[in-house]
């Protein structure tokens, strides 16, 4: 992809989403930077990204989105598009982190994460996708987690949330492959940014009585994460070369990570069996990637 094509991109009040926003507006990229509660909670981070586009003269817009709503994402999508004629790039990044032992993680706590990290990806790309298949391109680009492959104690909704997006964004890469429209996974390890400082803490710590020092797990994980020293900036880089990777030719999965407690080797054996799953059902090639062909070519 060139440069000056329309990217949205949700949570980008702060962390990887803020970074993201930024690094492609100075490539150029025209950018909706989307958040909830810009009047509100994030009205200081809003500001910043509108200064920042004034000051450097950039192609980077500030959107209400709340991705727990679908009235929300349709408004924001249809703002963006209407802006730009088009969407061609929309990247799922709003998420957070729910730490404690699993049993102490209340059903409305669950709900709450997975509305956010894998509800709102589902919205999203049902709002930018008729768009999408319309232009015959684009790219949904999801932002997972080395916990969208590994079960990690104290993190299970989290993970659970994570796993859930990699595989609608697996199937949705199956499916709209003949349609010139990629879906990609991006991996990232731990990075210090405002994630570890945002996490939501098990609401029901009675349930811990029993479990001694499985229950100080959390802590203990957290204190792990947090002390990465790994720089933020190479996920957006990352993302960035994967947006101008050319359509056809990116991976399903890009592990961004220092450290990959065997992600990698996870994605590779989980890649070999999916392809023979989809040559034991006959669909391996219609589930290829195609260039759609121009109205009118023979």
């Amino acid at each position: 992809m060139s440069s000056h094509e329309t990217v949205l991109i949700t949570g980008t009040s702060s962390g990887f989403g803020r970074n993201i926003a930024e690094t492609l507006a100075r490539k150029r990229y025209t950018v909706f930077a989307t958040m909830r509660n810009v009047e509100g909670k994030n009205a200081a981070a809003a500001r910043e990204i509108r200064e920042l586009a004034k000051k450097e003269s950039l192609d980077l817009h500030v959107l209400e989105l709340d991705v727990t709503q679908d009235e929300s994402v349709n408004r924001a999508v249809a703002a963006a598009a209407e802006k730009t004629g088009r969407i061609d790039v929309a990247i799922n990044n709003a998420g957070y982190g729910v730490i404690g032992v699993t049993e102490a993680i209340t059903t409305e706590q669950v709900r709450r994460i997975m509305e956010t990290n894998f509800f709102g990806a589902v919205r999203v790309n049902r709002a930018v996708l008729p768009g999408m298949r319309r232009q015959k391109s684009g790219l949904l680009l999801h932002i997972s987690s080395g916990a969208g492959r590994l079960a990690i104690p104290a993190m299970a909704f989290y993970c659970a949330s994570k796993f859930a997006m990699e595989a609608m964004a697996e199937t949705y890469h199956y499916e709209l492959a003949a349609q010139g429209i990629d879906s990609v996974i991006v991996q990232p390890g731990a990075y210090p940014t405002a994630v570890f400082g945002n996490l939501e803490r098990a609401a029901d710590p009675s349930r811990n009585d029993t479990y001694g020092e499985v229950a100080a797990i959390g802590d203990r994980v957290i204190e792990q994460l947090s002390a990465s020293k790994a720089n933020p900036q190479e996920l957006a880089d990352a993302v960035v070369q994967i947006i101008e990777t050319p359509a056809g030719k990116r991976r399903l999965r890009y592990r961004v990570s220092a450290g990959g407690f065997g992600v990698d080797d996870i994605n590779t054996v989980c890649e070999r069996v999916q392809h023979q799953m989809l040559q034991s059902f006959g669909i391996a090639e219609i589930t290829e990637f195609k260039a759609p062909r121009a109205s009118g070519a023979a």
